[in-house]
């Protein structure tokens, strides 16, 4: 990971007529493209969308001395905030024209501490279910090399997200 991967993206918000009026890969895609905005969230967090595709998505962040808790590793409410971050943007990916979500619960299980200086992380989920109410994803975050090769499992997640169809869906085909 190079220094310049987590630079600070632009924020802001997006007119809810200009997002519903694309679908949710379009929305994802202008995210990490840079000509829409990633959420405000973004300002306290860094991280940057790595990857993104139908149902999948993959963050790269950096962890930092700022979301150490009191045992000096890295808090877990920081790392439940990036696999919940990259949980909803893959939900978001799989949206039609008119649609929304939010979530309905979120599952992290911590398998090691990370440490806050300066750990390279990959945060990954995939959809494992889109029906036409529920979205229902898994994702992992993991400590990385400098190689960027396969990394040690920090932690794991499952989420659900309902679908709010704000009457102008069209299922793309």
């Amino acid at each position: 990971m190079t220094d310049d991967a987590t630079a600070r993206p632009k924020t802001g918000l997006v007119d809810p007529e200009t997002a519903l009026s694309m679908t949710g890969l379009d929305f994802v895609a202008g995210m990490g493209e840079g000509t829409l905005p990633m959420p405000p969230i973004f300002d306290v967090m860094p991280v940057r969308a790595h990857h993104w595709d139908h149902g999948s998505v993959e963050f790269r962040s950096r962890t930092e001395p700022r979301f150490a808790n009191p045992m000096g590793t890295t808090h877990g409410g920081w790392i439940m905030t990036m696999l919940d971050t990259a949980m909803a943007v893959a939900a978001h990916t799989t949206l039609a024209k008119g649609e929304t979500y939010t979530s309905i619960d979120t599952s992290v299980r911590f398998v090691r501490p990370i440490p806050t200086e300066g750990e390279d992380l990959r945060i990954v989920w995939r959809v494992l279910s889109r029906g036409r109410k529920v979205i229902t994803v898994e994702g992992r975050l993991e400590a990385i090399g400098k190689d960027d090769a396969s990394g040690k499992l920090c932690a794991t997640g499952t989420s659900s997200c309902m679908v709010i169809d704000n009457g102008r869906s069209k299922i793309p085909s």
